[in-house]
């Protein structure tokens, strides 16, 4: 399947899908806003089609994401609440595309997180608590990888098919058009008052609904809902970062 073009405003966090903002995401900071364009713009090739958590196409291809909030400014806004934390899940022992032949419910048919992925659960947990970020929702994909990833860092979870693969080794556009809309309902749900919904899932599900590839496994992106149906990205941090913050 041949290449598709990917328009993505970055530093707001405004993304155009197949070369149309998607009313979904689309805000005021966008092209149909009529705002003042964004400081740049970059027109990234990229293959949309492509192989699940294996060596998948999106690698290599991501654009340079620059945080809106850091350090202290960034674990103040959380402690506010009002934000959705997507966390990719952390380290497994292996990494190869597994939806095909994966049995949900059944943890020997999939990849298992590694001793160093359950250590990273648990550094997040630990900081999230020394930070006193309040979490409320915490949502996960139906796959042992992310569902224990959430356990370990938060000591529950729900499980959403939502967050899960399609069932192919090469996905169509169709079937990343299906896990963005899968996705987008939970990214742009403003969290209840005064807490931050967290969501564990897969890489592919997170690009196909932002056009940035989450790398490495444990990554986590910090999403702003606009309460209009859209939503800003502005920031991301690996595992080991959260307990780095500034209190």
């Amino acid at each position: 399947m041949g290449s598709n073009k990917i328009k993505i405003w970055v530093g707001v966090g405004v993304y155009s899908l197949l070369g149309a903002v998607p009313a979904a995401v689309a805000s005021s900071d966008s092209p149909s806003g009529h705002a003042q364009p964004p400081q740049a713009e970059i027109l990234v090739e990229q293959r949309l089609a492509q192989g699940g958590e294996g060596g998948e196409g999106g690698e290599g291809a991501t654009p340079t994401f620059q945080d809106r909030l850091t350090g202290a400014d960034l674990v103040n806004a959380l402690r506010q609440g009002g934000y959705v934390i997507y966390f990719r899940h952390a380290q497994t022992e292996k990494d190869y595309a597994d939806q095909v032949s994966a049995t949900m419910g059944d943890c020997s048919t999939q990849r298992m997180l590694s001793e160093v992925g359950w250590q990273q659960a648990r550094t997040i947990g630990k900081a999230f608590q020394n930070l006193q970020i309040p979490v409320g929702q915490v949502y996960s994909s139906e796959y042992c990888r992310a569902w224990q990833t959430a356990d370990l860092a938060f000591g529950r979870y729900e499980k959403r098919a939502a967050l899960n693969f399609p069932p192919a080794e090469e996905y169509t556009e169709e079937q990343v058009q299906q896990m963005r809309a899968a996705v987008m309902p939970m990214l742009t749900a403003l969290p209840a008052s005064g807490t931050n919904t967290v969501i564990v899932g897969h890489d592919d599900v997170f690009e196909a609904a932002t056009g940035i590839y989450p790398e490495p496994q444990g990554v986590a992106y910090v999403v702003k809902p606009d309460g209009q149906g859209g939503f800003e990205l502005v920031a991301n941090l690996l595992p080991e970062e959260w307990a780095q913050l500034s209190q």
